[in-house]
Order: C-alpha cells, then structure tokens, then sequence
C-alpha cells in the first residue's frame, strides 16, 4: 500500500491558498520556529537552535522584502517591527539568548494573531 506524499499536500496547500492564507502560513511557520529555537536553547541544542533562528531570519526578511509600506497607513510600522524583529534574531542566534528568542515569539504570536483575524474576516466578507 502506498501512502500519499506529504510534501505533496503541503505543496497543493500552498499552491492553492489565498493571499491571506498565506501569510497566516507564514506567521504559524515564524512562530513554530521561534518555538523550537526557544527549546533547543533551553536545552542547549544550539545547532538546532541556530537551525531555526535562521529559517525564522528568512521568513521575517520575505515579509519584509514582500511588504509595501506605501499602501496603508499601518505599513511603516510594520516594516519598522519587521526590522527589529531581524535584528533580535540574529542577536538570539549569536548571542544564545532565551530572552531574545523568547521576545520574539511574543512578538511573532501576537501578529500571528492579528493576521489571522484578519483573514478570517476577509474571508467572511468575500462570502
């Protein structure tokens, strides 16, 4: 018997999400990295805490990269929590520090939160 690919669905999940699903994707991912890099450093498993803190990097400078600031007023804030969020990553990464990483994911939650809030609304509405 064969089973069906997960990185299949996972791909199809992706392929065919909205817009504001996607980002609710990206924010669940940010938040599951910072997660796992707060238990490896608490563990002191700092190669996967590294591991993580970087994927957490890149998710974080693709909002960034993929964000227009231009178009609505809260853009510019956003950008700029983007950016500290950039910088409090690396320096949990370099630095090995909980409390950073910790921050982070408070952060990276309670956006998390707000977006997908906001998809769910968006998605009430269109229907």
């Amino acid at each position: 018997m064969s089973y069906p690919n997960p990185g299949a669905y996972l791909q199809a999940s992706v392929e065919t999400a909205s817009p504001a699903r996607l980002l609710v994707m990206l924010y669940d991912r940010l938040a599951l990295d910072c997660r796992r890099a707060l238990a490896a450093q608490e563990g002191a498993d700092h190669a996967s805490a590294h591991s993580n803190l970087l994927h957490a990097q890149e998710i974080v400078a693709h909002l960034q990269s993929s964000l227009r600031p231009e178009l609505w007023a809260g853009g510019p804030a956003l950008s700029s929590l983007y950016s500290h969020l950039l910088v409090h990553l690396v320096r949990a990464n370099v630095d090995r520090d909980v409390e950073k990483t910790a921050h982070c994911l408070e952060l990276v939650e309670g956006l998390g939160a707000a977006w997908r809030e906001a998809a769910a609304e968006t998605a009430v509405a269109a229907s």
